[in-house]
């Protein structure tokens, strides 16, 4: 593994401070043992209230939760209201749960005039995340539209700037994640984007589901993204007929979570793994969030263990 660059480390210690990645904490002066959450996104509760589903993800074993603020989901700026935002901090503290993010559907791409409603669908999301979580507000995670690269790349570093000031006025991370067949789909993009806008508060959002079945290996792909990434979604995924279909964690057995966590601890990450559950499957006929939910962690909490790294 190449050494980090000075940048690199200090995106990684920056972003230590305020979003859970970085080097080790240290106690009695000594390295901590390191510590990840295992975490759930309600992206695949897409028809359950927001309390409700906390308390199965807390009931379920999870120590952490996404939220997804998607427009038909509950939790919608929009829709939370003072009274319900109450209701959901409340219910986050009781469970326990740490809510580690809030999952967007932001386009990067675009006009600055069409930018404008992304800018302030980010400022909602912000307001929301320190609303909930004033002591440890969650980042928000998105995905970057669609498009080809090198017809769009420059156009995105330009808009990528305006989402940098809001990060950096509202004081939330914001997670641009890498998506297969999207504008953004390999690692070395994710880390040019980052690298033009030089801020702590622009980071990614590392999910190999989007890498498998491609000329990107779990470790070629760690190596590059860990040093600006501040959070981790998994998934797996399957060919069917030639085409890459998403699954439940650690269903296909493609992918080893086992070193997946070693790796990601080694080169420095101390935040959440989050189990996320693909439209591909919750849209499917029968499909069962709770089932889901304990399906997921059932494939994966023993990784940890297996890896001896502490959930914390």
């Amino acid at each position: 593994m190449k050494p980090l660059t000075r940048r690199q480390f200090l995106y990684s210690t920056s972003a230590a401070a305020i979003c859970l990645a970085g080097v080790n904490s240290v106690q009695a002066g000594k390295p901590a043992k390191p510590q990840l959450t295992l975490g759930f996104s309600l992206y695949g509760m897409p028809h359950m209230k927001t309390e409700q589903a906390l308390q199965v993800v807390a009931d379920v074993g999870y120590d952490s939760v996404e939220l997804c603020l998607m427009d038909a989901w509950d939790a919608t700026p929009l829709k939370l209201n003072p009274r319900r935002r109450t209701e959901v901090s409340k219910k986050l503290n009781a469970t326990g749960l740490k809510l580690t993010s809030l999952m967007e559907h932001c386009d990067l791409t675009g006009s600055k005039a069409s930018q404008q409603k992304v800018l302030e669908r980010l400022k909602r999301a912000a307001e929301l995340g320190h609303a909930l979580k004033p002591e440890q507000p969650p980042l928000i995670e998105t995905t970057a539209g669609s498009g080809k690269w090198d017809e769009r790349k420059n156009e995105m570093r330009d808009n990528l700037k305006e989402w940098a000031k809001v990060a950096a006025s509202t004081k939330t991370v914001i997670a641009v994640k890498p998506h297969r067949g999207g504008v953004v789909d390999r690692p070395e993009q994710g880390v040019w984007l980052v690298e033009q806008i030089d801020s702590p508060w622009i980071r990614l959002n590392y999910d190999y589901s989007h890498f498998t079945h491609r000329d990107i290996s779990l470790e070629d792909s760690m190596r590059i993204m860990m040093p600006f990434t501040s959070f981790i979604q998994i998934k797996d995924t399957v060919l069917k007929d030639n085409k890459a279909r998403f699954v439940l964690p650690g269903e296909s057995g493609d992918i080893d979570y086992v070193q997946l966590l070693k790796l990601a601890v080694k080169d420095g990450y101390r935040g959440d793994i989050c189990c996320e559950v693909s439209g591909m499957v919750f849209k499917q006929k029968g499909y069962d969030p709770v089932a889901a939910a304990k399906t997921c962690y059932q494939n994966i909490a023993p990784a940890f263990q297996q890896a001896g790294i502490a959930r914390g």
